[in-house]
């Protein structure tokens, strides 16, 4: 649901030019990012069906909102940079929380022990147990083969949704 809401807006919006659409974003992000924190809680208790790795999963409707879409525009931002050869300023105020997150809900599916040592500005380190994997990777590339845009063997096979 989320790749066709995405598919979606960017059909509506292709024709805008650059400075159009953060003129659109500064205009709607602030009362979307309101919504978001507001709706109403029976919305937020809907199922929703999606897939994660091929895998069919149900959601309520607040996992969406309260992560997904934080998620989904932090791994697009990643996206965009590379395909536009710029540089990623990442902060471990902004970008390791996401990253944390990330890391906790990858324990949470996976249930193995683990000892994880991500590098760059939204790394840490995490562990679970004892004589699992250990494993040491950049931040941005763990989130990027968690998300499917790469794959990984191992605890690292791991799907997260994005």
């Amino acid at each position: 649901m989320i790749d066709a809401l995405t598919a979606k807006q960017v059909a509506d919006h292709a024709d805008l030019s650059t400075d159009e659409l953060i003129a659109r974003v500064d205009e709607i992000g602030p009362r979307a990012a309101r919504w978001r924190a507001k709706a109403p809680w029976l919305f937020r208790k809907m199922p929703m069906k999606e897939q994660v790795g091929g895998t069919p999963e149900t959601w309520r409707m607040a996992y969406l909102l309260d992560t997904i879409l934080t998620r989904d525009p932090w791994m697009h931002r990643i996206d965009i940079a590379r395909a536009t050869d710029r540089e990623l300023h990442l902060t471990a105020d902004h970008d390791a929380v996401l990253v944390a997150d990330v890391v906790a809900e990858w324990a949470s599916r996976h249930c193995q022990p683990y000892a994880l040592r991500l590098t760059g500005p939204a790394g840490g380190e995490w562990s679970a147990g004892s004589g699992g994997e250990e494993l040491a990777m950049d931040a941005v590339e763990f989130c990027r083969l968690l998300s499917g845009r790469d794959f990984g063997q191992g605890l690292l096979s791991t799907r997260v949704p994005f």
